[in-house]
């Protein structure tokens, strides 16, 4: 296998990381590191980095996401809805950088067991999705709701209240609270994850379905074409930046509203300033409107403790704010321009129909274009509402954790909290608990985790400054795994570029970079390389977004620029299905845009063939 496709990668038992990284292993439980017990099966598989879901070094407590999805992910596809070939995603830690791999199918007895489910659970689905998703939102939301109301105190109180004690004890007191806080907490957001992926693979596997009968159909079709096709959904994940653009419509139509928010002043000043005028008032009251649930929005992807929200960064929003409200006052359209988006793709669709030649062929093209228009949607409108809303919830309350043991002197800062697995939490809630129940003046091992946290806070920053090898172990033959091609982006030929290094080559001799034609269209303009979060507000109109990967909180960055350029992602990766919501041309998944090029140079994207041509270097 390994000289089918060239060579093979470090074997992930003997792989070696940096000596700045010791210690890292205990950061993370032990059933996520590569072990001897799984040594023959773990060396049979190909494992690659998931850069889409763990793009950096993994705080120990982020991991609940990792470990969540590991588990949804697999079950929906083995034994809920019984894909018959499929198996789950396994994941393992090394450095602190999660590795993943697509199991191998099962034996063809249990691919023919699970066929026979398959059809009667998956195509129900397909058939109800809208009760479906009416059922999984109003759950959902009742979940949240659920997180939010779990009270976490943030101070020990130093006698139990008179009320919890007469004129009956209520049998069971705060050292028991904070243990089912966490416990709760943390099981919700397992709960979650299962609901997450309730329908997600279906999505997939329906944009798998409709491709391959196009495909079929249509010899030679693009997949931009076929992407086209899909591309136009009113979707959950676009409405915090639809409600970003109603505001700022509300401003200009406002009394003294506007001018405010176009100043370059504070957002507290600003909002001081507001509150002095009556529309200004008014248009307070809407942002805040809109804030509950729209602004629970990260402003990254949801993943990680530290990127934060537009509630906890006033700024984001206020600076969309600004930027669309000057847009309006030159007489630009600040909005998506979905009729846009709906004709043509009517209009694709439509002259791929016009050359079926049989109506059964028309039925198959019919039926696969109905299901995928109907469930696509899932994808980013309940992304929404696990990944940003709910996440947004978690951090809160875990945050008020962090503050209850700072208050307590077991920790420096609120968010060393993270510094510790789900796991380890209620080892620290446990000892702070008996030290309170003790009495008065009773040690407790604060010296102890505050050295921890310090120290894996070091290993997390100097895994930051190391590049890992991409992929661990023999690869196959061939990537033929549709989600790994599809969702991650991980080709044969990547796989190839990743075993030559081209990861690593610099920007001076690459002239083109091939990756996904993932959004249809063709646009020139000059390159801005984002490789970090906070850098999207440097990004300019007209500018060709060149990043790792998009998230889809960036929405309100897509109505002014050209292109969008990334390293990861396949054709379904938010990456792809942001860029054709918005109309914007885009090649995903060059593994090497953001080293081949850099900012200034004149780009060329070419959405339809999946080829990014460095036209001009910046002088």
């Amino acid at each position: 296998m390994a000289d089918d496709i060239g060579g093979r990668f470090p074997d992930p038992h003997e792989y070696q990381v940096p000596s700045e990284l010791e210690g890292w292993e205990e950061m993370y439980p032990s059933h996520y590191l590569f072990s001897k017990e799984r040594e023959a099966w773990e060396k049979q598989q190909f494992w690659y980095q998931d850069k889409i879901h763990a793009p950096e070094p993994m705080p120990p407590l982020d991991l609940i996401f990792q470990e969540a999805w590991q588990i949804s992910l697999s079950q929906y596809t083995t034994r809920v809805f019984c894909i018959p070939p499929a198996q789950g995603i396994a994941q393992r830690m090394v450095g602190c950088y999660m590795y993943i791999c697509a199991i191998a199918p099962p034996p063809d007895e249990i691919i023919g067991e699970k066929a026979e489910l398959f059809g009667k659970r998956v195509f129900y689905v397909f058939e109800h999705y809208d009760e479906l998703w009416d059922k999984w939102l109003t759950k959902f939301k009742a979940l949240g709701r659920e997180m939010e109301a779990v009270e976490v105190p943030t101070e020990l109180p130093k006698y139990v209240p008179e009320d919890q004690v007469l004129p009956a004890p209520t049998g069971c007191y705060i050292s028991y609270d904070i243990l089912e806080a966490f416990d709760k907490l943390a099981l919700k957001m397992i709960k979650a994850w299962q609901y997450h992926f309730e329908m997600l693979n279906l999505t997939y596997l329906a944009y798998l379905m409709f491709g391959d009968v196009s495909r079929k159909l249509f010899p030679g079709i693009s997949e931009s074409a076929i992407g086209k096709m899909v591309a136009g959904a009113y979707v959950s994940m676009f409405r915090p930046e639809e409600e970003l653009c109603r505001l700022s419509r509300l401003a200009v139509s406002s009394r003294g509203v506007a001018d405010i928010l176009k100043s370059d002043k504070t957002v507290a000043q600003k909002k001081a300033e507001l509150e002095k005028i009556p529309d200004g008032k008014h248009w307070l009251e809407e942002f805040d409107k809109a804030s509950d649930p729209w602004f629970f929005v990260s402003c990254g992807s949801g993943w990680f403790h530290h990127e934060g929200s537009w509630l906890t960064n006033l700024d984001i929003p206020y600076s969309y704010i600004k930027s669309y409200v000057e847009r309006l006052g030159n007489g630009e359209t600040i909005e998506r321009s979905m009729d846009h988006l709906d004709k043509e793709r009517d209009e694709t669709v439509a002259s791929y129909r016009e050359l079926i030649k049989t109506d059964e062929d028309r039925k198959a093209f019919d039926e696969a274009y109905k299901t995928i228009r109907t469930i696509y949607r899932y994808a980013e409108d309940h992304l929404f509402w696990v990944e940003h809303w709910l996440h947004t919830i978690w951090f809160a309350k875990i945050r008020k954790f962090g503050k209850l043991l700072v208050n307590n002197g077991m920790l420096n800062n609120v968010d060393d909290i993270f510094m510790f697995t789900r796991y380890e939490i209620p080892e620290l809630l446990t000892e702070l608990s008996t030290g309170w129940a003790l009495g008065v003046n009773i040690p407790l091992r604060g010296d102890y985790y505050k050295a921890k946290a310090g120290k894996r806070r070091k290993i997390l920053e100097a895994a930051g400054n190391w590049n890992p090898s991409p992929a661990l172990g023999v690869p196959p033959a061939e990537v033929a795994e549709p989600f790994t091609i599809m969702l991650w982006g991980v080709t044969t030929d990547k796989v190839k570029e990743w075993l030559k290094g081209v990861g690593e080559v610099g920007g001076a001799g690459v002239s083109e970079i091939k990756g996904f034609a993932s959004s249809a269209g063709v646009a020139e303009g000059p390159a801005r390389v984002l490789k970090l979060l906070k850098d999207i507000v440097n990004l300019q109109p007209g500018e060709v977004l060149v990043c790792p990967t998009t998230n889809p909180s960036w929405a309100p960055v897509f109505t002014k620029i050209k292109a969008a350029v990334t390293d990861i992602g396949g054709l379904t990766s938010h990456a792809a299905i942001v860029c054709r919501e918005y109309g914007i041309p885009s090649v995903t998944g060059t593994g090497v845009a953001t080293s081949a090029i850099k900012t200034g140079d004149i780009v060329k994207v070419d959405g339809d063939t999946g080829v990014v041509t460095i036209v001009e270097r910046a002088k």
